[in-house]
């Protein structure tokens, strides 16, 4: 048990959409000590980087959620810079953790991980077992050796490491860049966006067979402090709502909750991606006591509404 109050924590990536939630939640918890290093002043790919940011923060708890992330174009258009990055940033931070006497890392990893034909629900004991899905495969796989690396510290240096692995994330913050965006973002934006522009059709990519299961972030934010403080073995954990929905009937959904009423499209010469996405949830539960409790249309609602804020703030600025 770490009490984290106490602790000088480290958050990479806590500018970020998981990250500010995540930095929100900790000092919900009467959490001072929290420093959220950015790129500009140290940049994590590198031995230098990393070791100013311990000399400066000189933290106990690290929480590492920095990532380059993106949805399945982004993977597609740009598979080396997300590998090495993502690869090269664990590899880092964890090394200089051991030798700086971490009191724990937290490395908090992807659902892209797991083998492309994951027997539904996934659980942790499956991760090995086959390749990824190919679109994200090079950011999944990088993201995997932070498991790798954390059960291979504890077992030689006894560094208390951490594995945890968030299914697809939403909710307010998350970014809508079409470069970047991941799904309901990007359909968010599809559909307030034809709203405003009097259009009576959106496009989206795939067939809308595939299935997926999304965890709001607040309630990820929430079980990563949980396993920060209660969670202390070498197994992975999964982190999610355990429920699943297919692509075309969170496009249904999402246009009926923006009052979108045109026709959709679907171009199914672009990829749906991994057939099927939905966890085992139970050891979370059973390990820190876990469960997601933001019902899924409701999270969606205050997504919408955050869209729509963020909207009239850019058009007034």
């Amino acid at each position: 048990m770490v009490s984290l109050p106490n602790k000088r924590i480290v958050v990479t990536g806590g500018a970020g959409f998981l990250g500010s939630h995540l930095v929100e939640q900790l000092r919900s918890m009467g959490c001072h000590d929290i420093l959220v290093p950015r790129s500009a002043q140290y940049d994590l790919r590198t031995a230098e980087g990393v070791a100013r940011l311990y000399r400066d923060a000189r933290p106990e708890v690290i929480i590492h959620l920095a990532a380059v992330v993106g949805g399945i174009g982004a993977n597609r258009e740009n598979p080396g810079s997300f590998f090495y990055d993502n690869l090269l940033m664990g590899v880092e931070l964890m090394e200089q953790a051991r030798r700086q006497g971490v009191e724990k890392f937290v490395a908090v990893g992807t659902v892209c991980a797991y083998p492309k034909f994951t027997p539904v629900p996934f659980k942790e004991d499956d991760l090995w077992n086959g390749y990824p899905e190919e679109t994200n495969a090079p950011y999944g796989l990088a993201k995997k050796m932070l498991l790798v690396q954390a059960q291979a510290y504890r077992q030689q240096y006894g560094l208390n490491t951490i594995y945890l692995l968030p299914v697809n994330l939403y909710g307010p913050r998350d970014s809508s860049d079409p470069a970047k965006s991941h799904v309901i973002p990007a359909l968010i934006k599809k559909c307030v966006d034809a709203i405003e522009n009097d259009q009576s059709r959106i496009d989206v990519w795939g067939t809308g067979q595939a299935s997926r299961e999304f965890l709001y972030v607040s309630d990820c934010a929430r079980a990563i402090a949980l396993a920060a403080e209660r969670y202390e073995k070498a197994e992975p954990v999964n982190l999610g709502a355990g429920r699943e929905i297919t692509i075309r009937d969170l496009v249904s959904l999402i246009a009926e909750l923006t009052g979108f009423r045109g026709e959709i499209l679907w171009d199914a010469s672009k990829p749906d991606g991994q057939p099927r996405r939905c966890l085992d949830v139970s050891r979370a539960e059973r390990e820190f006591g876990f469960r997601a409790t933001t019902d899924f249309t409701d999270g969606l609602r205050k997504t919408i509404e955050w869209y729509r804020e963020a909207r009239r703030a850019e058009l007034v600025a």
